[in-house]
């Protein structure tokens, strides 16, 4: 597994990226910074973990949106339990989300 140094939201991460899933990571990253900022920017929350939540969520909420239930991908709480696990993994030393 490769190590890959990203930042969101100003703060530096090193995540463990699978080989030639250095641009996924990377889209991936501009998608939660994006979500991060505008967050932020909105000025009601100051708190980088509730910042992060909400992100998550948001995130979460797109990708039910998108991608119905079917056989292969239920949409049960499954895809937001396992995007909130990569997170907590991502976010490390730094702490759970929740």
């Amino acid at each position: 597994m490769k190590q890959v140094e990203v930042q969101i939201m100003g703060q530096g991460y090193v995540l463990g990226c699978p080989e030639g899933g250095e641009q996924r990571l990377t889209a991936a990253v501009d998608r939660v910074d994006s979500a991060m900022c505008k967050i932020r920017d909105a000025g009601k929350i100051k708190a980088r973990d509730r910042i992060a939540v909400l992100a998550a969520l948001n995130l979460a909420f797109d990708l039910t949106e998108k991608a119905p239930a079917t056989a292969d991908a239920p949409a049960d709480g499954q895809q937001l339990q396992d995007l909130l696990n990569r997170l907590d993994t991502a976010l490390g030393v730094d702490g759970q989300l929740l």
